[in-house]
């Protein structure tokens, strides 16, 4: 793996106030994303590689605005917060807080994604008032008003001169799977939190209900609930290979590898069963570098 010395250099992060902070930002990414991070440090060209980690750790900040403990009032007045702040160093192309600075870098490298930024800060205010799914189409239209925003942060880095609707369409495809995945995956602490993401009809076609998960019931019809959440996720993932065809040669390891992983998680929680409304599943450790290294292989 390239030194991240060489990385900076290829990015052509010269200052040294700068490069103080994308190395900060690669620190947080490494210790809650750590496959990821991986993969994106074996797997990308050196030059991208600052400006993924910089708008990955971006999403995580928002995403930890909005995910935080209290009341919906505090939660949302800190959102409008951040958001104008966010605003601000758009407009003046300056900022002194350590996740804006090197964005504000990345978006003068990579000025599309001021669009992308903007999309996904209107987009906090639909987790900020999601409480649950009633049906399908409800959690639908999530994924339309933010999950794929806040994949497309990144996705547009993948592929800048992409085709907006094809590709957007294959961004979706898998983030649809990537979603419902996690939220299979992490129940059982989104039901400690007091969310439930599953949507209310499928509970009912399963004759499965909150109180059965909440208490870790074992049952058929449990398993049978989130067999077909797996189920589904699997399928979108599989479908979303198209995205692959629409990224540059230099960035199709990283994309195989992204859904490569997965597709792991998605075999991990299917072997867990019930067991995921007492704790999460994550992908196997051997089976992830095995992807990596395989990728490494056809990328090399």
């Amino acid at each position: 793996m390239n030194s991240w010395k060489a990385t900076l250099d290829a990015a052509g992060i010269d200052d040294s106030e700068l490069r103080a902070d994308f190395t900060r930002l690669r620190r947080v990414v490494s210790r809650y994303r750590r496959h990821q991070y991986l993969a994106v440090r074996l797997l990308l060209p050196k030059a991208i590689v600052p400006h993924v980690i910089a708008t990955t750790v971006f999403m995580h900040h928002t995403d930890t605005i909005l995910d935080r403990e209290g009341p919906v009032e505090e939660r949302a007045a800190a959102y409008d917060r951040w958001e104008r702040l966010v605003g601000e160093a758009l407009t003046s192309r300056r900022s002194d807080h350590l996740v804006l600075r090197p964005l504000l870098h990345t978006y003068e490298a990579c000025p599309r994604l001021e669009h992308h930024i903007k999309e996904f800060l209107g987009a906090g205010h639909v987790d900020l008032e999601f409480t649950g799914f009633a049906r399908e189409e409800e959690y639908q239209d999530y994924i339309d008003g933010y999950s794929l925003p806040a994949f497309m942060l990144v996705a547009n880095l993948l592929a800048p001169d992409a085709d907006e609707a094809g590709y957007r369409g294959a961004c979706r495809q898998f983030i649809d799977g990537s979603q419902r995945l996690d939220f299979a995956t992490d129940l059982a602490e989104d039901l400690r939190a007091g969310r439930l993401n599953v949507p209310a009809q499928m509970l009912e076609r399963h004759g499965v209900t909150r109180a059965d998960l909440e208490s870790g019931k074992d049952s058929p019809e449990v398993r049978a609930l989130l067999a077909e959440s797996i189920q589904q996720a699997q399928a979108s993932l599989v479908e979303s290979y198209a995205l692959v065809t629409h990224l540059p040669e230099a960035h199709r390891p990283m994309g195989r590898a992204l859904i490569g992983m997965e597709e792991l998680t998605a075999d991990a929680a299917r072997r867990k069963g019930a067991q995921l409304l007492t704790s999460s599943a994550r992908a196997s450790i051997p089976a992830a570098l095995r992807l990596l290294a395989r990728e490494y292989r056809r990328r090399s």
